[in-house]
């Protein structure tokens, strides 16, 4: 891979519209099995556009196959190659829908954990974060037969002690840090000190740190992750915001979540009117809006997450 090209690791936060954060003091644990469950079409409609995407052959990204601890690369020269992206699979929906785990796999797509139940990590026993973390992805690896690599903590609640439990239960890598502080759920971690390779900062000789990625204009950061202000944020300073951190850094770190291309998912009543901004503002321009972003930016490689710690620190 050459080091100079640009890479985009795009990831996606699976769950459904009933189970995000801002809903659960709305939409009860207990009502998820009576909510009409979209994930799946909509998950199909983020698949088959990765699909319909043919990078440059010249920027193809390597087609690499990880097998336990060790790397095997092939190199494919034949032009229609497709961009990879990592899954983070909530293990509720994976339960459910194991043929959707597996599809996602087949495609050629990293399949991670985005933990058991959506609960916010550094709210969590220590002891029932561990089966959470634990159980996800013993059951990612069970659908898919293959080891899984990384965890994303629900609302990136993450704080230092979570990251060693993290580790601690087998996983190579996390990408559940947002640096943007105005979010009260996001967690604080101070990495500035970890060794650093790529945006990947190393916690330990085998766990490392990816960052959400967020633009930096002085003392203040700009959220630009993705979510809710990838839709809220005009296009043009999105893709403003987006080519200043590949200058910056070559590696952009981007999220979205499967209800987020959904604009005819069921309205949930009696919420504030924040959180009404907040879930369904852009709805309907959200997909047309990724695919923008992938044709824009067709000049990346598109890598998974496990990919990119792969060939770029290990």
């Amino acid at each position: 891979m050459n080091p100079s090209n640009p890479i985009i690791l795009l990831t996606i936060d699976v769950e459904d519209w009933f189970q995000v954060e801002n809903f659960k003091r709305y939409i009860p644990f207990s009502s998820w099995p009576n909510c009409e469950s979209r994930v799946e079409k909509n998950t199909h409609r983020i698949l088959d556009l990765l699909d319909s995407v043919e990078l440059p052959m010249k920027f193809k990204a390597e087609g690499s196959m990880l097998k336990g601890n060790n790397k095997q690369q092939t190199t494919n020269q034949e032009p229609g190659h497709r961009l990879h992206a990592t899954f983070f699979v909530l293990g509720w929906i994976a339960q459910r829908l194991p043929h959707l785990v597996r599809e996602i796999h087949a495609r050629g797509h990293e399949v991670a954990s985005h933990g058991y139940y959506h609960n916010l990590c550094n709210q969590e026993s220590p002891s029932a974060l561990q089966k959470d973390l634990t159980d996800s992805k013993r059951l990612l690896e069970d659908i898919i037969g293959s080891p899984t690599f990384g965890y994303r903590a629900p609302s990136f609640a993450v704080n230092a002690d979570v990251l060693k439990i993290i580790e601690a239960c087998g996983y190579l890598y996390d990408s559940s840090l947002n640096s943007f502080r105005m979010h009260s759920r996001y967690g604080k971690v101070n990495i500035s000190d970890n060794a650093k390779t790529g945006i990947a900062s190393q916690i330990s000789d085998t766990f490392y740190e990816l960052p959400v990625s967020n633009v930096k204009v002085g003392t203040y950061v700009l959220p630009l992750g993705g979510g809710g202000y990838f839709r809220l944020l005009p296009f043009f300073l999105f893709k403003k915001g987006l080519e200043t951190i590949l200058r910056n850094e070559n590696t952009c770190v981007f999220y979205i979540h499967p209800w987020e291309v959904d604009p005819d998912q069921p309205r949930v009543q009696g919420i504030p009117m924040f959180y009404r901004l907040r879930h369904y503002a852009g709805l309907q321009k959200t997909y047309s809006r990724l695919s923008r972003v992938i044709r824009s930016f067709e000049h990346c490689s598109f890598l998974t997450c496990a990919h990119y710690i792969r060939q770029i620190v290990i």
